[in-house]
Protein backbone atom coordinates (compact mmCIF):
# COMPACT_ATOMS: atom_id res chain seq x y z
CA UNK A 1 0.00 0.00 0.00
CA UNK A 2 1.06 3.07 -0.41
CA UNK A 3 2.29 5.40 2.99
CA UNK A 4 3.63 9.02 3.73
CA UNK A 5 6.59 7.58 6.57
CA UNK A 6 8.72 9.19 8.93
CA UNK A 7 11.75 7.75 9.08
CA UNK A 8 14.10 10.44 10.97
CA UNK A 9 12.29 13.88 13.09
CA UNK A 10 13.04 17.06 11.31
CA UNK A 11 12.95 15.45 8.14
CA UNK A 12 10.43 15.77 5.35
CA UNK A 13 7.37 12.20 5.13
CA UNK A 14 8.64 9.80 2.77
CA UNK A 15 6.11 8.28 0.03
CA UNK A 16 6.60 4.71 0.24
CA UNK A 17 4.75 1.23 -0.88
CA UNK A 18 4.99 -0.81 2.40
CA UNK A 19 3.40 -4.10 2.98
CA UNK A 20 -0.69 -3.91 4.06
CA UNK A 21 -0.83 -4.40 7.62
CA UNK A 22 -2.38 -7.12 8.95
CA UNK A 23 -5.04 -6.98 11.83
CA UNK A 24 -3.77 -8.90 15.36
CA UNK A 25 -6.48 -10.46 17.39
CA UNK A 26 -9.09 -8.09 18.68
CA UNK A 27 -8.00 -5.46 15.91
CA UNK A 28 -9.79 -4.29 12.54
CA UNK A 29 -8.40 -3.61 9.19
CA UNK A 30 -9.56 -0.41 7.86
CA UNK A 31 -9.82 1.31 4.77
CA UNK A 32 -8.82 4.82 5.01
CA UNK A 33 -10.72 7.33 3.77
CA UNK A 34 -9.80 10.47 5.27
CA UNK A 35 -7.60 11.66 7.74
CA UNK A 36 -7.13 14.87 9.49
CA UNK A 37 -3.53 16.51 10.24
CA UNK A 38 -2.96 17.24 13.26
CA UNK A 39 -0.49 19.92 15.28
CA UNK A 40 0.64 16.91 17.02
CA UNK A 41 1.51 15.35 13.91
CA UNK A 42 3.69 18.70 13.51
CA UNK A 43 5.23 18.53 16.56
CA UNK A 44 5.95 14.49 16.18
CA UNK A 45 7.43 15.42 12.54
CA UNK A 46 9.65 18.47 13.89
CA UNK A 47 11.38 16.03 16.89
CA UNK A 48 9.46 17.69 19.83
CA UNK A 49 7.98 14.68 21.52
CA UNK A 50 10.03 12.00 22.22
CA UNK A 51 10.55 8.27 21.45
CA UNK A 52 7.85 7.73 18.13
CA UNK A 53 7.94 4.23 16.39
CA UNK A 54 10.22 4.83 13.40
CA UNK A 55 9.37 4.33 10.57
CA UNK A 56 5.96 6.08 11.78
CA UNK A 57 2.78 6.42 9.74
CA UNK A 58 1.29 9.37 11.81
CA UNK A 59 -2.19 10.05 11.56
CA UNK A 60 -4.74 9.88 14.52
CA UNK A 61 -7.65 11.43 12.92
CA UNK A 62 -8.51 8.64 10.93
CA UNK A 63 -12.57 7.94 8.92
CA UNK A 64 -12.31 4.94 7.61
CA UNK A 65 -14.46 1.34 6.34
CA UNK A 66 -13.64 -2.05 7.65
CA UNK A 67 -12.13 -4.05 5.62
CA UNK A 68 -11.24 -7.36 7.88
CA UNK A 69 -10.85 -8.40 11.59
CA UNK A 70 -8.68 -10.56 13.47
CA UNK A 71 -9.68 -13.27 15.94
CA UNK A 72 -11.91 -12.18 18.15
CA UNK A 73 -12.89 -8.47 16.56
CA UNK A 74 -16.58 -8.98 16.43
CA UNK A 75 -17.94 -5.33 17.30
CA UNK A 76 -17.79 -4.13 13.70
CA UNK A 77 -19.49 -5.70 10.80
CA UNK A 78 -17.02 -5.59 7.00
CA UNK A 79 -18.40 -2.10 5.42
CA UNK A 80 -18.78 0.06 8.66
CA UNK A 81 -17.95 3.16 9.03
CA UNK A 82 -15.60 3.91 12.30
CA UNK A 83 -13.41 6.18 13.34
CA UNK A 84 -10.01 5.73 14.38
CA UNK A 85 -8.32 8.43 17.45
CA UNK A 86 -5.27 9.31 19.33
CA UNK A 87 -6.01 6.75 21.76
CA UNK A 88 -5.23 3.67 20.72
CA UNK A 89 -4.37 1.15 23.67
CA UNK A 90 -4.55 0.81 27.19
CA UNK A 91 -3.97 -1.98 30.05
CA UNK A 92 -7.16 -1.51 31.39
CA UNK A 93 -5.91 -2.06 34.75
CA UNK A 94 -3.94 0.42 36.28
CA UNK A 95 -5.02 2.89 38.92
CA UNK A 96 -6.14 5.03 35.86
CA UNK A 97 -8.04 3.12 33.77
CA UNK A 98 -10.07 1.85 36.68
CA UNK A 99 -10.91 5.00 37.51
CA UNK A 100 -12.46 6.28 34.66
CA UNK A 101 -9.10 7.94 33.38
CA UNK A 102 -7.86 5.85 30.73
CA UNK A 103 -6.43 9.31 29.22
CA UNK A 104 -3.85 8.86 31.79
CA UNK A 105 -2.81 4.84 31.65
CA UNK A 106 0.99 5.14 31.69
CA UNK A 107 1.43 2.47 29.31
CA UNK A 108 -0.93 3.81 26.97
CA UNK A 109 -0.33 3.47 22.78
CA UNK A 110 -1.34 6.18 20.78
CA UNK A 111 -2.25 6.64 16.86
CA UNK A 112 0.20 7.63 14.95
CA UNK A 113 2.79 7.86 17.80
CA UNK A 114 3.97 4.33 18.78
CA UNK A 115 1.25 3.11 16.87
CA UNK A 116 1.23 3.15 12.73
CA UNK A 117 -1.77 6.01 11.90
CA UNK A 118 -3.80 7.12 8.68
CA UNK A 119 -1.27 8.25 6.60
CA UNK A 120 -1.81 5.48 4.07
CA UNK A 121 -4.45 3.64 2.28
CA UNK A 122 -4.98 1.02 4.83
CA UNK A 123 -4.68 1.29 9.01
CA UNK A 124 -4.86 -1.64 11.74
CA UNK A 125 -7.00 -0.61 14.84
CA UNK A 126 -8.21 -1.96 18.15
CA UNK A 127 -11.65 -2.55 17.58
CA UNK A 128 -12.53 -1.20 21.32
CA UNK A 129 -11.22 1.66 20.54
CA UNK A 130 -13.15 2.46 17.65
CA UNK A 131 -15.87 4.64 17.19
CA UNK A 132 -18.45 4.12 15.18
CA UNK A 133 -19.40 6.38 12.57
CA UNK A 134 -22.75 6.38 10.50
CA UNK A 135 -22.06 6.84 6.58
CA UNK A 136 -24.14 10.17 6.31
CA UNK A 137 -21.17 12.54 7.07
CA UNK A 138 -18.47 13.75 4.84
CA UNK A 139 -15.10 12.08 5.60
CA UNK A 140 -13.09 14.99 4.95
CA UNK A 141 -15.19 17.25 6.74
CA UNK A 142 -15.73 14.61 9.85
CA UNK A 143 -12.18 13.22 10.28
CA UNK A 144 -11.27 16.85 12.06
CA UNK A 145 -13.81 16.03 15.13
CA UNK A 146 -12.00 13.07 15.98
CA UNK A 147 -8.88 15.05 17.83
CA UNK A 148 -8.97 19.13 17.27
CA UNK A 149 -12.98 18.36 18.02
CA UNK A 150 -12.42 15.82 20.75
CA UNK A 151 -9.14 17.82 22.57
CA UNK A 152 -11.24 20.90 22.32
CA UNK A 153 -14.76 19.33 23.62
CA UNK A 154 -12.47 18.04 26.58
CA UNK A 155 -10.62 21.59 27.28
CA UNK A 156 -14.13 23.26 27.45
CA UNK A 157 -15.60 20.82 29.53
CA UNK A 158 -12.53 21.80 31.67
CA UNK A 159 -14.08 25.34 31.89
CA UNK A 160 -17.48 24.17 33.65
CA UNK A 161 -19.72 26.52 33.84
CA UNK A 162 -18.09 29.56 32.51
CA UNK A 163 -19.97 32.22 31.28
CA UNK A 164 -16.95 34.23 29.21
CA UNK A 165 -14.51 32.04 27.38
CA UNK A 166 -11.25 32.87 25.70
CA UNK A 167 -10.46 31.00 22.90
CA UNK A 168 -5.90 31.65 22.58
CA UNK A 169 -5.38 30.40 18.97
CA UNK A 170 -7.86 29.65 16.16
CA UNK A 171 -7.05 26.79 14.00
CA UNK A 172 -8.53 23.46 13.88
CA UNK A 173 -9.64 22.48 17.11
CA UNK A 174 -10.91 26.35 18.20
CA UNK A 175 -12.78 26.66 15.29
CA UNK A 176 -14.82 23.61 16.03
CA UNK A 177 -15.14 23.96 19.59
CA UNK A 178 -16.33 27.99 19.47
CA UNK A 179 -19.13 26.49 17.76
CA UNK A 180 -19.80 24.04 20.56
CA UNK A 181 -19.47 26.72 23.30
CA UNK A 182 -22.00 29.12 22.04
CA UNK A 183 -24.25 26.52 21.56
CA UNK A 184 -23.78 25.54 25.11
CA UNK A 185 -24.52 28.91 25.96
CA UNK A 186 -20.99 30.30 26.93
CA UNK A 187 -19.87 33.76 25.67
CA UNK A 188 -16.83 33.10 23.33
CA UNK A 189 -14.06 35.68 22.81
CA UNK A 190 -11.53 34.27 20.35
CA UNK A 191 -7.72 36.11 20.54
CA UNK A 192 -5.71 35.51 17.62
CA UNK A 193 -2.06 37.16 16.42
CA UNK A 194 -1.92 40.66 16.29
CA UNK A 195 -3.50 41.65 13.17
CA UNK A 196 -4.79 38.74 12.03
CA UNK A 197 -8.29 39.83 10.79
CA UNK A 198 -9.18 37.12 8.77
CA UNK A 199 -9.22 34.88 11.32
CA UNK A 200 -10.97 37.44 13.60
CA UNK A 201 -13.29 37.80 11.05
CA UNK A 202 -13.84 33.70 10.42
CA UNK A 203 -14.62 33.24 14.52
CA UNK A 204 -17.31 35.76 14.66
CA UNK A 205 -18.36 33.84 11.65
CA UNK A 206 -18.82 30.75 13.80
CA UNK A 207 -20.17 32.10 17.19
CA UNK A 208 -17.30 34.18 18.75
CA UNK A 209 -19.16 37.31 20.75
CA UNK A 210 -15.97 38.99 20.71
CA UNK A 211 -12.63 38.06 18.21
CA UNK A 212 -9.20 40.16 18.59
CA UNK A 213 -5.48 40.02 19.23
CA UNK A 214 -3.92 38.11 22.14
CA UNK A 215 -2.00 40.99 22.98
CA UNK A 216 -4.40 43.76 23.51
CA UNK A 217 -6.58 41.20 25.11
CA UNK A 218 -10.46 40.38 25.61
CA UNK A 219 -12.56 43.69 26.27
CA UNK A 220 -13.60 41.84 29.82
CA UNK A 221 -12.64 39.65 31.89
CA UNK A 222 -12.71 35.79 31.03
CA UNK A 223 -14.02 33.38 33.71
CA UNK A 224 -11.92 30.50 31.56
CA UNK A 225 -9.23 30.59 29.03
CA UNK A 226 -8.27 27.66 26.59
CA UNK A 227 -4.75 28.02 24.96
CA UNK A 228 -4.43 25.97 21.89
CA UNK A 229 -1.45 27.83 20.16
CA UNK A 230 1.52 25.89 21.57
CA UNK A 231 3.25 29.29 22.71
CA UNK A 232 3.96 29.60 26.45
CA UNK A 233 3.68 32.95 26.67
CA UNK A 234 0.10 33.56 26.40
CA UNK A 235 -0.56 31.56 30.05
CA UNK A 236 0.58 34.60 31.68
CA UNK A 237 -1.40 36.69 29.18
CA UNK A 238 -4.18 34.30 29.84
CA UNK A 239 -3.92 35.18 34.07
CA UNK A 240 -3.85 38.78 33.30
CA UNK A 241 -6.94 38.18 31.35
CA UNK A 242 -9.01 35.77 34.18
CA UNK A 243 -11.19 37.05 36.48
CA UNK A 244 -10.84 35.76 40.45
CA UNK A 245 -11.65 31.58 40.39
CA UNK A 246 -11.14 31.47 36.67
CA UNK A 247 -9.13 28.62 34.99
CA UNK A 248 -6.24 28.77 32.28
CA UNK A 249 -7.02 25.55 30.27
CA UNK A 250 -3.92 24.25 28.46
CA UNK A 251 -5.05 21.98 25.67
CA UNK A 252 -1.66 20.95 23.66
CA UNK A 253 0.59 18.25 23.84
CA UNK A 254 3.44 20.31 23.28
CA UNK A 255 4.26 24.27 24.23
CA UNK A 256 7.18 26.43 24.23
CA UNK A 257 8.36 27.17 27.75
CA UNK A 258 6.39 29.31 29.75
CA UNK A 259 7.55 32.26 30.80
CA UNK A 260 8.25 32.95 35.02
CA UNK A 261 5.19 35.66 36.18
CA UNK A 262 4.43 37.47 39.07
CA UNK A 263 2.24 35.34 41.59
CA UNK A 264 -0.42 38.30 41.85
CA UNK A 265 -1.50 37.35 38.03
CA UNK A 266 -2.29 33.60 39.59
CA UNK A 267 -3.70 34.61 42.95
CA UNK A 268 -7.55 35.23 43.70
CA UNK A 269 -7.64 31.31 43.42
CA UNK A 270 -7.01 31.39 39.60
CA UNK A 271 -5.69 28.14 38.05
CA UNK A 272 -3.67 26.45 35.36
CA UNK A 273 -4.23 22.85 34.02
CA UNK A 274 -3.62 21.04 31.08
CA UNK A 275 -5.11 18.55 28.99
CA UNK A 276 -4.08 14.93 28.37
CA UNK A 277 -5.27 12.81 25.50
CA UNK A 278 -8.80 12.03 25.19
CA UNK A 279 -11.11 9.37 26.39
CA UNK A 280 -13.45 6.69 25.01
CA UNK A 281 -16.41 8.32 26.58
CA UNK A 282 -14.96 11.61 25.35
CA UNK A 283 -15.65 10.48 21.85
CA UNK A 284 -18.87 9.20 22.38
CA UNK A 285 -20.43 12.33 24.08
CA UNK A 286 -19.04 14.59 21.22
CA UNK A 287 -20.37 12.12 18.75
CA UNK A 288 -23.84 12.85 20.11
CA UNK A 289 -23.27 17.13 20.07
CA UNK A 290 -22.18 17.39 17.49
CA UNK A 291 -24.95 16.98 14.85
CA UNK A 292 -27.13 19.18 17.85
CA UNK A 293 -25.17 22.68 17.36
CA UNK A 294 -24.50 21.09 14.09
CA UNK A 295 -20.80 21.47 13.92
CA UNK A 296 -19.50 22.97 10.58
CA UNK A 297 -15.86 22.42 9.62
CA UNK A 298 -13.64 24.10 7.49
CA UNK A 299 -11.27 22.24 5.43
CA UNK A 300 -8.44 22.52 3.10
CA UNK A 301 -7.80 18.99 1.72
CA UNK A 302 -4.51 17.08 0.14
CA UNK A 303 -3.81 14.45 -1.24
CA UNK A 304 -1.78 11.55 0.35
CA UNK A 305 1.08 12.15 -1.34
CA UNK A 306 0.51 16.25 -0.42
CA UNK A 307 1.15 16.19 3.48
CA UNK A 308 4.45 17.82 3.88
CA UNK A 309 2.44 20.66 2.40
CA UNK A 310 -0.54 20.42 4.82
CA UNK A 311 2.29 20.08 7.62
CA UNK A 312 4.15 23.40 6.59
CA UNK A 313 0.79 24.92 5.65
CA UNK A 314 0.08 23.95 10.18
CA UNK A 315 3.58 25.30 10.86
CA UNK A 316 3.22 28.60 8.69
CA UNK A 317 -0.29 29.19 10.45
CA UNK A 318 -1.54 30.23 6.75
CA UNK A 319 -4.07 27.61 7.09
CA UNK A 320 -7.88 28.39 7.56
CA UNK A 321 -9.98 25.74 9.96
CA UNK A 322 -8.48 22.54 9.60
CA UNK A 323 -6.48 20.41 6.71
CA UNK A 324 -7.48 16.69 5.71
CA UNK A 325 -5.78 14.12 3.45
CA UNK A 326 -8.00 12.51 1.03
CA UNK A 327 -6.79 9.09 0.20
CA UNK A 328 -7.39 7.86 -4.01
CA UNK A 329 -10.30 5.75 -3.99
CA UNK A 330 -11.80 6.16 -0.81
Amino acid sequence: MRAMLLTQPRQPLELGDVPEPKPGPGQLAVRVLACGVCRTDLHLADGELPDPKLPLVLGHQIVGEVVGAGEGAERFEAGARVGIPWLGWTDGVCRYCRSGRENLCERARFTGYQLDGGYAELAVADERFCLPLSAEPDPVHFAPLLCAGLIGYRALRMCGDAERVGLYGFGASAHIICQVAAHQGHRVFALTRPGDAETQAFARELGAEWAGDSVAGPPEPLDAAIIFAPVGALVPAALRALAPGGSCVCAGIHMSDIPSFPYEILWGERSIRSVANLTRRDGEELLEVAPQVPVRTEVTSYALERANDALDDIRTGSLRGAAVLTIEGG
